[in-house]
């Protein structure tokens, strides 16, 4: 890699430290005002923001319960699997928290909104400073970065959210205790499940950069392929605390899924480099 302070100007001019700094400083501004713009946007749709997106999860015909008690049915467990009564109340306890959750949650959705175009604009900057076979090799990095993220964001929101919220907001230690859950909690629960869902499917990505500076290998992961299969398992049952195991694995395979695509990305890196290796 040339280095990210060895990019030039228009005139073919090696840039200064202080020509660096402007060039990312305009890069940082327009990704802002990405985000911002869809902030704005998505602050206006509040209904649809609320009623329909962060408050389905907490409803019995939420796509997701649906689709589990299909499973039920096709599987011959009657309503095990049913979920039929997630109703709770919500509530508000201080002056400006609906307000300043209205701004929180239109941020977030504008971060998620704009997160392609704020890739491309940090791609923008970084790509002047790699050799031209560095950039073929991470083509396409924006849009696998995306896509994985926003599949990550979809799982989080149609599987680990809904089971999480309902098992959460229906657990009672006593009948003589009802649960009203504070609007914070509640938002926080969903966009920080969701979030951390977007981030842990960009594993592949990881692997792949890993792999190319020698940090990983196939053979690494593949070594500990049994011991992945128990992470996914611990993972998936922190993630949805309950103690169905179907419900369980409707996590964990996802994520032991993603493990293996991540081996497949990482041997693929590796046959990229010995095939260029062995054509010299």
């Amino acid at each position: 890699m040339l280095g990210i302070f060895n990019k030039k100007n228009k005139d073919g001019e090696e840039m200064s430290f202080l020509g660096h700094l402007e060039a990312l400083r305009w890069h940082i501004m327009r990704s802002v005002i990405a985000i911002v713009t869809a902030a704005t946007v998505a602050f206006f749709y509040k209904e649809f923001l609320f009623d329909t997106i962060l408050f389905g999860p907490k409803h019995p015909d939420f796509p997701t319960f649906k689709f589990m008690c299909w499973l039920s049915d096709v599987l011959n467990m009657g309503d095990a699997l049913c979920i039929k009564n997630v109703d709770f109340k919500i509530i508000n306890f201080d002056l400006s928290g609906q307000f300043t959750t209205h701004m929180m949650v239109a941020l977030i959705a504008g971060l998620i909104i704009a997160l392609p175009y704020v890739l491309w604009e940090f791609w923008r900057f970084f790509k002047p400073a790699l050799y031209e076979k560095e950039r073929k090799s991470a083509k396409g990095f924006v849009f696998y970065t995306s896509m994985l993220f926003v599949i990550g964001i979809l799982f989080g929101y149609y599987v680990i959210t809904p089971l999480s919220v309902n098992f959460l907001a229906t657990y009672k230690v006593s009948e003589s205790v009802d649960n009203f859950i504070n609007l914070d909690s509640y938002i926080g629960t969903v966009t920080t499940v969701t979030l951390i869902a977007g981030i842990i499917f960009e594993l592949p990505i990881l692997m792949f950069f890993l792999t190319k500076i020698g940090l990983i290998t196939p053979q690494f992961m593949r070594k500990y392929r049994k011991h992945s299969v128990v992470i996914c398992l611990i993972l998936a049952a922190v993630i949805t605390p309950t103690s169905d195991i179907t419900t369980m694995l409707l996590v964990a395979v996802p994520l032991y899924i993603l493990y293996e695509i991540s081996i497949f990305v990482s041997a693929n890196v590796l046959k990229k480099a010995a095939k260029k290796a062995n054509s010299k």
